[in-house]
């Protein structure tokens, strides 16, 4: 369920909740509480139970009987799962829609975008657009549908990786080339670098040995102290 299809006030706490995960106020292991949150927020309990519904099924939290909700911890063979899964489709995606004639106005806009943001959520939101400007014009809605449901995951891995090893500049570079060879038409060579990024972005950041999650958790739930 995207944020269009949602009422404005629940869209509205859905939006709040996913910048404060995706800019680590709220860590992977915390503890979300409807009540807590709704007297943050000064809504009713339903949009934020509605919007927490919306998060779990974006990846970025789980929801448990009897344990309630918390932010999504990825372990490091999930990280490597949904990036192995992006690398199966992207690329082609992107062939396709480079061979079909792409606009690359919009690609350009977020990729200016990320060059000047100021925080991890916010580049992280501009790379996103980014990737899915190269593939959204594929000419498969399933193909589109399901990378869009790896993008909040993608997102969480990227955030929480560049907080220990900041390595965006090199990313930018790798997105700059990317671009160039996509309006230039050069299908497949767009192709090869978007498997080629997506490749060095898990040798950067997910195939050292880890003893611990992707991100370390926290236990404590959100409230309002």
């Amino acid at each position: 369920m995207s944020p269009g299809d949602l009422p404005s006030r629940t869209a509205h706490v859905l939006g709040i909740i996913k910048s404060a995960i995706l800019n680590g106020e709220f860590q992977p292991g915390t503890r979300l509480v409807e009540n807590d949150l709704a007297e943050r927020f000064g809504v009713s309990k339903t949009p934020v139970r509605e919007a927490l519904k919306a998060l779990e099924g974006s990846g970025l939290v789980v929801i448990r009987p009897y344990t309630g909700t918390t932010v999504r911890e990825l372990g490091q063979d999930e990280a490597i799962a949904i990036h192995d899964m992006r690398l199966l489709i992207e690329p082609e995606a992107v062939r396709r829609s480079v061979a079909s004639g792409l606009d690359c106005s919009a690609a350009a806009r977020a990729l200016e975008r990320s060059a000047r943001a100021d925080d991890g959520a916010s580049r992280s939101a501009a790379n996103r657009d980014f990737h899915r400007s190269l593939y959204a014009g594929c000419g498969n809605p399933l193909i589109v549908r399901t990378l869009d449901g790896l993008r909040d995951q993608t997102a969480l891995v990227s955030v929480s990786s560049w907080g220990r090893a900041p390595t965006w500049e090199e990313e930018a570079r790798e997105h700059a080339a990317i671009l160039d060879r996509a309006c230039a038409g050069k299908a497949e060579e767009a192709a090869e670098l978007v498997r080629r990024h997506i490749e060095g972005f898990v040798a950067r950041h997910l195939t050292e040995p880890a003893t611990e999650p992707v991100s370390k958790p926290v236990s404590k739930p959100v409230t309002d102290r």
